[in-house]
């Protein structure tokens, strides 16, 4: 709520300034798991990482409902520059990096069973997937130390090219047919996973090489982000290979695939569909809030650093997170994240959902949308005998 000072200026407070400290239980999962295992003798807790974010979370979100409210204009400055928000997220790296060797000393002393090991592993995995929201939080500033800690964060998922990837080729190209990042209507998740990954991977590097060639630096040096950014994961889990044994590696290689799959997950069903026009010189429109899925359950903002405010974050990507806006003509999922991920694993299910609203926004106009080949196919097809329509099933 928003009052006026006697001298004029708004006496504004953010009521959840001390509730982003929550960000802070994700990368403690993996303590959580083995205190409650611990207590209760019952190894399924090893896999509480995976139950806190895909059950609880979406039962709290249902519970708290949502806040759209924004902070007025006249405090943004003050509330950028509060430095309290920032430490917010420096912290989850110690955390992180904490949780994870002592989830390597878990797995080299045999100290679980088989499911254990995989429980550990999986709730290890969703501190990895956080970890590269994290890494986009920092990873958008300006300051120099913010950067680094973004790269630093990525090294846990082995996704350190998503430092370069996401800043200069997702965020030029979000909600086009050219964006490896956007997903597509009527693409699974499944079909979706390959090309983004892969495609994430070719984007980076070539942007990269351009980058360096422009400079006139060899593409096979120090000066490579994507290769200094893979190297620290080398290093991270060479240094943990050599500390707790090399048995330890094919636990970390499965923990950071499971990482950068939940991330993914999260890329899909942010543009899902979405579509910039052309304009008529050839470029596309520039991106507004009406081409990224938003979310404002509270509980989801609260642990992703207010990442559902995805619209005003491709409008203002160094705009950080406790300033963020909710639009009210950006489409909106009906769900948090921890819901709609879960969600996305079932094709069936989230084309049942996710489509309507799709058309909705587009006002049953699919030709629209950003369609998948197959669609898109059937779209020009009808076009010559009909407009618009809803799309079957590819």
């Amino acid at each position: 709520m928003t009052h006026l000072t006697q001298d004029g200026a708004p006496d504004w407070r953010d009521s959840k300034r001390y509730l982003w400290l929550l960000a802070l239980a994700v990368p403690t999962l993996p303590f959580q798991a083995g205190a409650l295992a611990g207590l209760t003798g019952l190894s399924v807790f090893w896999w509480w990482g995976p139950f806190f974010a895909f059950v609880l979370v979406p039962i709290l979100d249902l519970v708290t409902g949502r806040d759209s409210a924004n902070p007025p204009e006249a405090v943004m400055k003050a509330l950028e520059d509060d430095r309290y928000y920032r430490w917010c997220t420096y912290l989850y790296l110690p955390l992180q990096f904490g949780a994870l060797v002592w989830a390597c000393s878990l797995w080299a002393h045999g100290a679980l069973s088989p499911a254990g090991d995989l429980g550990l592993t999986a709730t290890t995995g969703v501190v990895a997937g956080v970890a590269i929201n994290t890494a986009h939080e920092l990873g958008h500033k300006r300051e120099r130390v913010e950067r680094r800690l973004s790269r630093m964060a990525l090294a846990q998922s082995c996704y350190g090219h998503f430092y370069v990837e996401h800043n200069h080729g997702h965020h030029i190209r979000v909600a086009t047919p050219e964006d490896p990042a956007s997903s597509r209507m009527g693409e699974s998740f499944w079909r979706f996973l390959p090309r983004t990954v892969l495609g994430s991977v070719r984007s980076a590097w070539r942007l990269e090489q351009r980058r360096l060639s422009r400079r006139g630096r060899p593409v096979w040096s120090g000066h490579n982000d994507v290769l200094s950014a893979w190297a620290i994961t080398v290093a991270l889990y060479g240094g943990l290979g050599a500390v707790f044994g090399w048995g330890v590696l094919p636990y970390l290689a499965l923990q950071g695939a499971l990482g950068f799959c939940l991330l993914e997950t999260v890329n899909y069903l942010e543009h899902y569909g979405l579509l910039r026009r052309r304009r008529p010189d050839g470029r596309y429109e520039r991106v507004a809030p009406q081409h990224s899925w938003n979310s404002n359950n509270t509980i989801s903002n609260l642990f992703l650093f207010q990442l559902q405010r995805h619209s005003d974050h491709h409008a203002n990507p160094l705009r950080r997170y406790q300033t963020l806006r909710h639009f009210d003509e950006a489409p909106q999922l009906p769900s948090g994240y921890a819901t709609m991920i879960v969600l996305a694993w079932f094709p069936p299910l989230w084309r049942r959902v996710m489509d309507p609203r799709l058309l909705a926004h587009y006002s049953g106009d699919a030709r629209r949308a950003n369609l998948c080949p197959a669609l898109r196919g059937r779209q020009v097809t009808s076009a010559e005998g009909s407009p618009g329509g809803a799309p079957g099933r590819a």
